[in-house]
């Protein structure tokens, strides 16, 4: 579970990273500018059109690394156990004050958009594996409104480095603040990825790409 840390006020402890998050998802998690464009204007590589995220994959092309973790309930939960259904992937920090809180909310509207075989679930995978706790994460839970199937995953760091870099999300702890790359994954009921969204990104787009990929696109 977490470990523990000294922690300053969390009044201003995080800095806008929109422009940082750019960089690590789209260059780490897809290669390279030219690999963005590959991806999308590629025949053989083109994803559905009717997808609207700033990234997109084909089926098949990319499937996301597995990894498992304990949830806010002591259960193991692992990206593999959750196929069959639309997978959201987001990595946040239930202590922050800055940007996860605002995707927080936008995830909890996505879910109030989604209903029954539509609905995805939701794997938060922790930041802040010093100070996150089961406590902590049903406060951000409750206060971002979510509903439905979610799990937010807890490790050490050196657990949960390795994810981190798999998805091209940058944690940087500095003097007791934590500066983050903040990205959505859309991944398919087979485990692949599909949808990138940037923060911020829309709580409509995202639902309306999970509906679809929910009915078989």
């Amino acid at each position: 579970m977490a470990q523990t840390r000294p922690r300053p006020d969390d009044v201003g402890r995080r800095f806008p990273l929109a422009a940082w998050a750019l960089v690590l998802v789209l260059a780490a998690v897809i290669g390279s500018a030219v690999g963005v464009g590959l991806a999308r204007n590629s025949p053989s590589a083109a994803a559905p059109a009717d997808l609207q995220a700033q990234v997109t994959w084909a089926p098949h092309a990319k499937p996301g690394p597995d990894f498992a973790f304990k949830d806010q309930n002591g259960r193991l939960v692992s990206l593999r156990s959750a196929r069959g259904r639309p997978v959201l992937l987001t990595f946040l920090d239930s202590r922050c004050k800055a940007q996860c809180p605002i995707e927080g909310k936008i995830l909890g509207k996505v879910g109030h958009r989604l209903g029954g075989p539509f609905r995805p679930v939701l794997l938060v995978v922790s930041i802040d594996p010093w100070a996150d706790t089961a406590a902590s994460v049903r406060s951000f839970m409750a206060e971002s409104g979510w509903s439905g199937r979610w799990h937010w995953l807890f490790g050490t760091k050196t657990a949960l480095a390795p994810v981190w870099r798999k998805y091209g999300i940058g944690v940087k702890p500095a003097g007791g603040d934590i500066g983050h790359s903040t990205a959505l994954y859309l991944i398919d009921g087979r485990g692949d990825m599909r949808a990138g969204y940037l923060f911020p990104f829309s709580a409509a787009t995202v639902a309306r790409d999970a509906r679809a990929l929910a009915a078989g696109t």
